[in-house]
């Protein structure tokens, strides 16, 4: 018996553990949202917690204000979007040609955002937390050099101040591609996507000396 009582004690604190992690993961979703909904600025705590269907004082409870949720939020979506990146800017198989790099690493970071709009509402938007600014700002230092490293495979006797602007330019053009995918849908959605990729392609084409997809291309112009 003692050791069934003891058993227990240990067990019930796990259990209010498990419960709070299930309601944070409730509220972070509600406040994903509101978030797109209505932007960070418009939202509120009231809003979050009515969409998560629980009373603002349980929010309370976990959060102190709307800042907080929104640290939350984007430091674990900043830390998935790192694993993205991670993923999509493996080092290139010397067989893998530009088209089907780009593709590929286009469609992983695609697919992130699609499955989180939030974190283009967040990191995109006005008036962010200062503390989510800074933690993007230094993702978005590391995803360039990155993007960096990788086209220093493609481009081998590029100068550093040429693979910067380059690296620049591309994460410039996927960002603006970035959000034309997003303000549509379905079929639509998907020809932005492919227009996204054909215009990082046709930019990178000429600077690596037409030696990856060069094949494809010429194959796709045959009748």
């Amino acid at each position: 018996m003692p050791d069934t009582a003891e058993n227990q004690a240990k067990e019930q604190p796990r259990r209010r553990q498990a419960r709070g992690e299930r309601r944070i993961a409730q509220l972070l979703e509600a406040a994903a949202t509101v978030f797109c909904n209505t932007g960070y600025t418009a939202a509120s705590t009231n809003a979050i917690a009515r969409e998560a269907g629980v009373s603002p004082g349980t929010l309370y409870q976990f959060f102190p204000n709307k800042e907080a949720i929104a640290i939350e939020l984007g430091d674990r979506l900043m830390h998935e979007m790192r694993d993205t990146y991670g993923e999509a800017l493996a080092p290139i198989d010397p067989a893998t040609t530009l088209e089907a790099a780009v593709g590929a690493a286009v469609d992983r970071f695609i697919s992130f955002n699609c499955d989180h709009p939030v974190f283009f509402a967040l990191m995109h938007g006005p008036d962010i937390p200062g503390r989510i600014a800074e933690e993007h700002d230094a993702l978005h230092v590391t995803l360039l050099a990155r993007i960096e490293e990788l086209l220093s495979s493609l481009l081998p006797d590029a100068s550093p101040a040429d693979l910067s602007r380059t690296a620049h330019m591309c994460l410039g053009l996927y960002k603006a591609g970035l959000e034309l995918v997003l303000g549509h849908e379905g079929a639509e959605q998907e020809a932005y996507i492919q227009e996204l990729k054909n215009v990082l392609v046709r930019y990178l084409e000429p600077l690596t000396g037409g030696r990856a997809g060069r094949e494809e291309a010429s194959s796709r112009r045959t009748p």
